[in-house]
């Protein structure tokens, strides 16, 4: 099955394209199933506003959009509804509110902060060694949490790290042991490729993150992390991805877990 279960929406204000455009782009690149995951509000405390994502009054027009969406097209294609979000347990009894009241299918872990948003750094500036520890923990605690269908771009603490050195390699076996021993799909993320080559040097995702996970069995997803319609049609990469991870002995699966 073609699938991607990673697509985003203009209300994290860094994608373009109407949530139709996505579904008519997948339709046309011959896709099975797709799943919008644009990344899910927080109900922050004290008047923070994120720019990098939906607030919660916007949560329900997206929900009935995509719901509306996997009517219209049902018999073109398979649409779920899903969030990307963080491992933030504080909010995880509004979170499973808003999925019973909503009809969530998934969650898929991206973990962009830890602990929380407000005064955090973007794990995908680490550049030091505690961080990539703060790191680590919040994804072997979101593995244990059973909420997550997969962890989208788990090695995004590369980013900007400047060398695979033994701390990276230390927290790249935890979480991917810890993820087989769960049986969750890791991401192998196309947008993170080409943020690699725009920079010319590895990032993610890392070629020394997924040698490793070929050693422990894990599965995986690969996510376009579409951000506009036209990531649909780039199917060099994601061949290139496939022929990769077969190299690495990691094994793919079309299978990710829902909710209902």
């Amino acid at each position: 099955m073609k699938y991607n279960y990673h697509t985003h929406t203009e209300r994290c204000h860094h994608a373009k394209g109407k949530d139709e455009e996505f579904v008519l782009a997948a339709i046309e690149a011959g896709f099975d199933e797709i799943g919008f995951a644009d990344h899910g509000p927080w109900p922050y405390e004290g008047g923070f506003v994120s720019h990098i994502r939906m607030t919660p009054d916007e949560l329900k027009g997206y929900c009935d959009s995509i719901k509306a969406l996997r009517e219209k097209y049902r018999d073109k294609i398979s649409i779920k509804l899903g969030l990307e979000s963080e491992y933030f347990p504080k909010y995880f009894p509004w979170l499973k509110e808003k999925i019973r009241e909503h009809g969530i299918d998934y969650l898929i872990c991206g973990h962009h902060f830890c602990t929380d948003e407000p005064g955090s750094i973007y794990n995908g500036n680490i550049t030091e060694k505690e961080e990539i520890k703060n790191y680590k923990n919040d994804i072997l605690a979101a593995l244990d949490s059973g909420m997550y269908s997969y962890i989208a771009h788990p090695d995004i603490f590369l980013k900007g790290y400047p060398s695979f050195d033994e701390k990276c390699e230390e927290a790249s076996r935890a979480i991917i042991s810890k993820a087989a021993e769960t049986d969750t799909p890791l991401e192998y993320n196309l947008l993170g490729v080409k943020y690699s080559r725009s920079a010319g040097r590895d990032g993610y995702p890392h070629p020394s993150f997924w040698k490793i996970a070929g050693e422990y069995g894990v599965k995986a997803v690969i996510g376009i992390d579409a951000h506009t319609p036209e990531a649909y049609f780039e199917s060099d990469l994601y061949k290139e991805a496939e022929e990769f991870l077969s190299r690495c002995g990691v094994i793919l699966t079309d299978k990710i877990r829902f909710f209902r």
